[in-house]
């Protein structure tokens, strides 16, 4: 715990409002931001993406489950890994608890991964998650959509995320991509996140930003070393 001043009320009230000044002022930024989203052009998916589930072959259609907004976690598990990315699992984590307010509000979310279904179902058991999880084994959904690169980009060391070339280790990336479907059943592709785009969508990061020692990573050279699959603490 690092050093703070010990003060009066009336000291720390002058600091507190100081900081709700600034607090207001980020949420209307992030409320004009959001609205900025919202009116985003779309595009079309020209693409007939193909997944499979536990009842066999889905289009990217079928993953709104009947609603008209979908939401994909890109989630990191390669075909020849034998668990799921721990990262990714921190954020998967907080899933179940929110998937019937978002059903409500006519959102789907759902996670996508190149691992063969099977090996998605088992991890999905150990964790004891719910929420819908395919496999895109075969598609180029994860190629199209920044969440994995080819084996010549791997060798090469580079891949082509959050809209621009940088350079990469590992050949499967986590992001978030956002789909709407209209009356016809058109799916069009609305929105696209990576790296810390995605901060935001993870609660427990969102509640150690308000403790004192925040998230405390400063000492880790990379900052999700102390995240742990939530059966291995």
């Amino acid at each position: 715990m690092t050093d703070h001043p010990i003060v009066s009320h009336e000291e720390w009230l002058k600091a507190r409002l100081d900081l709700l000044a600034a607090e207001k002022e980020l949420t209307h930024r992030r409320d004009a931001l959001t609205r900025r989203r919202m009116v985003m052009p779309w595009e079309r998916v020209e693409k007939d993406y193909r997944f499979r589930g536990p009842d066999g072959e889905l289009a990217l259609a079928d993953l709104f489950d009947g609603r008209s907004q979908l939401i994909v976690h890109q989630f990191m598990f390669a075909p020849d890994w034998e668990e799921g990315c721990k990262s990714c699992s921190f954020w998967a984590d907080h899933y179940d608890g929110m998937t019937v307010h978002l059903a409500h509000r006519d959102v789907t979310l759902a996670a996508v991964s190149r691992a063969p279904y099977e090996k998605i179902d088992a991890y999905r058991k150990r964790m004891g998650w719910r929420f819908p999880w395919v496999s895109s084994f075969g598609s180029d959904y994860n190629y199209d959509y920044q969440a994995s690169c080819t084996d010549e980009e791997l060798a090469a060391g580079v891949m082509y995320l959050n809209y621009k070339v940088q350079e990469n280790d590992v050949s499967d990336q986590v992001g978030f991509s956002v789909f709407a479907r209209d009356e016809a059943g058109t799916v069009f592709h609305t929105y696209s996140c990576y790296q810390r785009g995605i901060d935001a969508l993870n609660g427990t990061y969102q509640f150690l930003d308000l403790v004192p020692k925040g998230r405390d990573e400063d000492a880790f050279s990379f900052p999700m070393t102390w995240v742990r699959r939530h059966d291995r603490y």
